[in-house]
């Protein structure tokens, strides 16, 4: 988040490389892609793009909300990529590549941003972008950390964001600038189908439905899924004139 996208109706609604510095080492799949099957999470995936392509498509994302940016500038987007924005904004707001390149565009339109301060860095296990920004509005600045989850394909299967303050993360270590350690709290390495093929999730699949009755969380993503207009409402109706003051510190 915060594109201003999640405060109107219009929505109707990396720098870096990957290795020293960056994280994770690099290593083989813990599983093969054929072994894994239809239900294997993003984790059984290793990186098939150069680390620099994962920085560009990072870039290629902010741009979708910059003004100043090539409007050209777009990433590549699985046909299912979902986006999943934690509280105090709105779970899932975007689903399916078709919507986001409609509503993502009209959203800047009325509400204008750019995204002037952006580190990004490639990483060698999932997710294989995560970056840390500021979106700026007329009201201010709005601190955001977002990942992205990648498919054999190098097209973007999964996009995660949090508020970038304290409490609103995936962690609470914050020495733990790039959420890597043991108890990150993240959903794009929990669902189902994201590891294999194009890392499509299918929502009637038994191992969708598995996660779902063991994870509070997957199932939340599921139902959203299913009904994604109806959710996205109920969640703006509910967040209330705060939301920007919780998630950006205005």
């Amino acid at each position: 988040m915060p594109r201003m996208r999640t405060s109107t109706l219009v929505i109707c609604l990396c720098l870096g490389a990957m290795g020293a510095g960056c994280g994770d080492s690099p290593g083989a799949r813990a599983v093969s892609p054929a072994d894994a099957g239809p239900g294997a999470t993003s984790t059984a995936l290793a990186p098939t793009q150069s680390p620099e392509y994962y920085a560009e498509q990072g870039r290629k994302y902010f741009d979708t909300f910059d003004t100043s940016a090539d409007r050209m500038s777009i990433p590549s987007y699985a046909p299912d990529v979902a986006r999943w924005e934690w509280p105090p904004w709105l779970k899932l707001t975007g689903y399916g590549r078709e919507l986001m390149l409609a509503t993502d565009p009209a959203a800047l339109q009325h509400d204008p941003s750019t995204v002037p301060v952006r580190d990004c860095r490639a990483f060698a296990v999932q997710p294989f972008s995560r970056c840390h920004v500021s979106f700026q509005y007329a009201q201010g600045a709005c601190p955001i950390y977002e990942e992205f989850t990648f498919n054999d394909a190098g097209e973007i299967t999964f996009i995660e964001a949090w508020s970038d303050r304290a409490g609103l993360g995936p962690t609470e270590d914050p020495a733990d600038h790039w959420a890597e350690g043991a108890r990150v709290h993240r959903l794009s390495t929990r669902v189902p189908g994201l590891g294999y093929g194009s890392g499509r999730v299918d929502l009637d699949a038994a191992s969708t439905a598995s996660a779902a009755a063991a994870d509070p969380e997957v199932a939340d993503f599921v139902v959203r899924a299913r009904d994604f207009w109806k959710y996205w409402f109920e969640e703006y109706g509910a967040a209330g004139d705060t939301l920007y003051a919780r998630g950006c510190g205005w």
